[in-house]
């Protein structure tokens, strides 16, 4: 941590010990860095106040359903006065669905993130873009806060930096990263299960989902790029989730000669969502910052308002380009 994030942590700590009504939000489509670290830090700043709320904006996948305080995350209506709001993980308002309407009525918000396009919307902005996972930023703030990193809290830390460092696969992956783990390992977290729960518990209609899914894979440019669809009809077919599409895209980017794997969901008619992962060559970031979505050179998503045939010829045309 750098000496500037370190001053914003401390100036977060002082503003948290400060206020009464306290609510944490992540962004929608909730994944295991999101929900872990804000379970993380829910349970820290309990240990300090008593009035502090997880706001839920979107359903939990039910990988996540394992975690520590998962119970904790609830609807809550915006009639009543909001002290603070700490957003984890979200690059910017939109992102929080409708927790976006708590944080315009929050006297402060605290904006704790590590992706590079954050636009720092909070009064205290602590980003991180080398951070491998919001989960390791949260582990240094809990630190700071003097509060012990108790095996409930370690639990959900190892869940957020496992799953956003593809269980330490990723490129973002560093010897910092290597480090905490190990930390949060001595305070006798069941990784085993943490693992299971996370990696091999996949049910009989997401494995369904992800063969027809895969059946749809196109590959261009001499198998450089490999594009997958999940289609509405395939998740009835399969009485699947879209939290079902989750690991689709990092099998497509495994393929030996994939440099760019492009996962196309459709939501609705007209607005499918899409997730871009690379290997070495391409800033996918660079290419769904085009379609006002964001997030990291390796990992990036956004949603194209179109049918999914058309979506999809839109983003291989941005793909194609970034090779050229």
């Amino acid at each position: 941590m750098n000496n500037s994030i370190e001053v914003l942590m401390l100036d977060a700590i002082e503003l948290i010990k400060k206020s009464n009504n306290i609510y944490l939000v992540s962004h929608v489509q909730p994944d295991g860095d999101n929900i872990g670290s804000t379970l993380a830090l829910a349970r820290a700043i309990e240990k300090l106040k008593t009035n502090v709320k997880v706001l839920k904006v979107d359903d939990i996948p039910s990988d996540y359903q394992f975690l520590p305080g998962i119970d904790k995350i609830k609807d809550y209506s915006v009639d009543e006065s909001i002290d603070l709001l700490v957003s984890l993980d979200s690059s910017d308002l939109h992102r929080l669905g409708p927790g976006k309407e708590f944080a315009l009525k929050a006297n402060k918000v605290i904006n704790i993130d590590h992706h590079i396009t954050n636009d720092n919307f909070g009064d205290i902005n602590i980003v991180s873009p080398s951070s491998a996972a919001t989960g390791e930023i949260i582990y240094e703030f809990i630190n700071k806060m003097g509060v012990d990193i108790d095996k409930d809290i370690a639990t959900c830390l190892y869940t957020a930096i496992s799953t956003d460092t593809g269980s330490f696969m990723y490129s973002n992956t560093s010897y910092k990263t290597h480090l905490i783990i190990a930390e949060l390992l001595k305070t006798g977290i069941d990784a085993d299960n943490i693992n299971i729960n996370l990696y091999q518990s996949r049910s009989m209609a997401r494995t369904k989902l992800f063969i027809d899914s895969m059946n749809s894979l196109e590959t261009y440019l001499e198998g450089k790029v490999g594009i997958i669809v999940a289609t509405q009809d395939m998740l009835k077919a399969n009485h699947a989730k879209m939290e079902d599409t989750e690991g689709l895209i990092s099998f497509v980017r495994g393929i030996d000669s994939v440099e760019v794997a492009c996962l196309l969901k459709e939501v609705d008619e007209k607005e499918v969502k899409i997730s871009l992962r690379s290997k070495k060559q391409i800033d996918v970031a660079k290419i769904c910052n085009k379609f006002n979505g964001g997030g990291h050179v390796r990992a990036a998503g956004c949603t194209i308002f179109e049918n999914v045939n058309v979506a999809k010829d839109i983003i291989l045309e941005e793909i194609l380009k970034n090779f050229r």
